[in-house]
């Protein structure tokens, strides 16, 4: 899938209180390892993620042309992620995906690399 396949990590918090995190799930390649020190939420996390299918309406998963459900099958990345973020939300957790790889800098992107900070460079006139 990506370079981010490999290891991933869920930090679950409730809708109210985003800074205050109440559990994690790491993603290892195979499979999700939960945590919490309520057990109450580690029992939640262990129902989010059981090794079952998952059903999610999202457009960036189908195929272009098609509508409907998709599926996610147990086993890789894109099951973490959906188990996550559907069943989170049943369980009432919100969701943060993090990595541990960086992200990179790109120069392009920087506006005092090419000296534009602040203001766009006049266009061209036509003569």
């Amino acid at each position: 899938m990506s370079i981010l396949a490999s290891h991933m990590r869920a930090e679950f918090f409730r809708p109210d209180a985003p800074d205050q995190v109440v559990g994690t799930a790491e993603w290892d390649g195979r499979r999700a390892k939960v945590h919490a020190d309520d057990p109450d939420v580690e029992a939640s996390l262990a129902r989010v993620f059981r090794a079952v299918a998952v059903a999610l309406d999202d457009p960036d998963s189908r195929i272009a042309g098609t509508s409907g459900m998709v599926v996610a099958e147990p086993g890789d990345l894109e099951w973490f992620r959906a188990a996550a973020r559907v069943r989170g939300q049943r369980e009432g957790l919100a969701v943060r995906l993090v990595t541990e790889k960086p992200g990179g800098w790109d120069p392009a992107l920087d506006p005092q690399t090419y000296g534009w900070a602040g203001r766009k460079p006049p266009l061209p006139r036509e003569q």
